[in-house]
């Protein structure tokens, strides 16, 4: 009796979770595939003369923790929230291309975490896990190995080049990824000076709120959370005043916030914490953005009051319109951090619809920009210990039940599951029944092999699509802090500048290009 009814319940939740099994009849029909096929192939030959341009826009997309099982599940979701199967959607990042896999190790650590990764995709260098902007030779959490190992970012060599730079985050702005572009800090978590232990202030080490004005003071557009870092202690938020949690952090008094105002009085300088005061803006009459719409990091695109929260979408849209006004070009770091946050929490619901997000932004900086000028990186920093299986059928629900019960302990199972994470649950000895819960509920853990209060990162190798001047040298795999050194290349910042006065040469002076490149050897031989 048991059995039957577990048999007919776990039917039922198979036929609920299916959203459309059904394929469509022409895919029978050999015709088809040969045809789709040779489409793709006429595509792939067009790209017959690879784009050299110099990059006058670089645009670098990182979605954390966004594994190839991430990205997989992302494209089945995406297809299935426009009513599609799923399995044959493209994501924005696909269309890309150039495809290659970044190795994404620290140098002391196997399975990297998102502060070594930044250094080696912002830095060009990679470094100890937990450290941002610096090299290997700092050691986390002292102070005393910070000075004379710092590393500066790809943001800065734009911004050196007279470019305008911007970051875009869905976490803290202070937070790992963004924070390598501008900070030198042999801990990650020193958000504040209130996280920092005494020792390490006294010894002159910076916060990382604090470097992000200081260390490059004129970061045109800065979106993202983090208002509370920024804030004197206990200093209410001016969103949550009555929550105690989102009070300033400051130990030091300071307002930066109202500093950075002050330092642009004279300038075109704006500060907003809402989506209607962002929304409201006019690009044209701002030089300078800082944005900050949570106390820490925004919140799961799932949950966010779109009234009063941006999307990641609308972040970038209006940091690319104000950006894009220098003649310079423009380089912009936009993170859909968050993606890595619901899958620590075992949330893939929560991770795979903030990869879908990110990938319309992805879209619409596309519609923004031109590929003859812009190259654009979409990548990732790490994976996660997440996967989807099971021997789904055609159309299965992303969020839904594989198509036959445990042949060991006959249970249903989801077909995403975690290798470790806090989703592990055993319910009187055994694993927990998935057909008495809610599992399309949008914060259910998926279940995990061990149990964890967070579930890890990954540590295979992460896909890296590019398009756009000299994406074609993302190409095989590479190591992680190669990334920095193609875009810098492409964009003639950085090293690797001598191409650039050949390539933006008329053809009259080209013929003398050689003396003068000798000449330049010499003379840097001599002094």
């Amino acid at each position: 009796m048991k059995v039957t009814v577990a048999l007919v319940t776990w039917s039922c939740l198979v036929a609920a979770s299916l959203e459309k099994p059904q394929f469509p009849e022409a895919e029978k029909d050999p015709k088809f595939w040969n045809d789709w096929a040779q489409r793709t192939l006429q595509n792939a030959l067009t790209i017959q003369t690879l784009n050299q341009k110099i990059a006058k826009n670089l645009i670098f997309f990182l979605g954390d923790g966004m594994g190839v099982p991430t990205v997989t599940a992302a494209r089945i979701l995406k297809g299935q929230l426009s009513g599609q199967s799923g399995e044959e959607t493209q994501l924005e990042m696909e269309r890309f291309p150039f495809v290659s896999l970044a190795k994404t190790y620290n140098t002391n650590a196997q399975v990297a975490d998102s502060a070594g990764t930044a250094t080696a995709f912002l830095c060009g260098v990679k470094a100890n896990e937990g450290t941002v902007g610096v090299t290997a030779a700092a050691v986390r959490a002292q102070c005393n190995t910070t000075k004379g190992n710092e590393v500066t970012s790809i943001l800065k060599w734009a911004k050196d080049a007279g470019k305008s730079v911007g970051i875009v985050t869905t976490t803290r702005v202070n937070h790992a990824t963004p924070s390598a572009s501008y900070a030198h800090s042999v801990d990650r978590d020193w958000y504040s000076d209130n996280e920092m232990p005494a020792e390490a202030v006294e010894a002159g080490c910076k916060d990382i709120a604090r470097q992000l004005f200081e260390n490059i003071p004129n970061i045109d557009v800065v979106m993202g959370g983090g208002r509370k870092y920024m804030y004197p202690k206990n200093m209410p938020d001016v969103e949550y005043p009555n929550v105690g949690k989102h009070n300033g952090t400051r130990k030091d008094g300071r307002y930066l916030v109202n500093e950075w105002l002050a330092k642009k009085k004279d300038s075109k300088g704006q500060y907003v914490w809402n989506k209607q005061q962002l929304l409201s803006m006019n690009p044209n009459n701002v030089d300078y953005l800082l944005a900050l719409f949570e106390p820490a990091d925004m919140m799961y695109d799932l949950e966010r009051n779109r009234e009063t929260d941006p999307s990641l979408t609308e972040m970038v849209e209006v940091a690319i319109k104000i950006l894009r006004k220098n003649p310079n070009g423009f380089y912009l770091l936009v993170e859909g951090g968050r993606i890595d946050h619901g899958h620590h929490e075992g949330k893939a619901k929560h991770a795979l619809h903030e990869a879908v997000e990110m990938d319309r932004a992805i879209g619409l900086a596309g519609l923004l920009t031109g590929v003859h000028d812009t190259l654009t990186v979409v990548t990732a920093d790490h994976s996660h210990m997440f996967n989807f299986g099971g021997y789904t059928l055609r159309g299965n629900s992303i969020f839904g039940l594989a198509p036959a019960l445990s042949d060991v302990d006959q249970k249903p199972f989801t077909s995403i599951l975690y290798g470790n994470g806090p989703g592990y649950k055993i319910v009187n000895g055994a694993r927990e029944n998935v057909s008495t819960i809610n599992f399309q509920e949008n914060s259910y853990q998926a279940q995990a092999a061990v149990p964890l209060v967070m579930e890890t990162h990954g540590g295979e190798d992460v896909a890296v699509f590019a398009k756009g001047p000299m994406a074609h040298l993302l190409h095989g795999v590479h190591e992680q802090n190669y990334i920095p050194h193609v875009m810098a290349y492409a964009s003639c910042i950085g090293q690797n500048r001598q191409h650039c006065l050949q390539n933006s040469a008329t053809p009259s002076l080209r013929p003398i290009l050689p003396f003068f490149t000798a000449l330049l050897t010499v003379t840097r031989l001599l002094c």
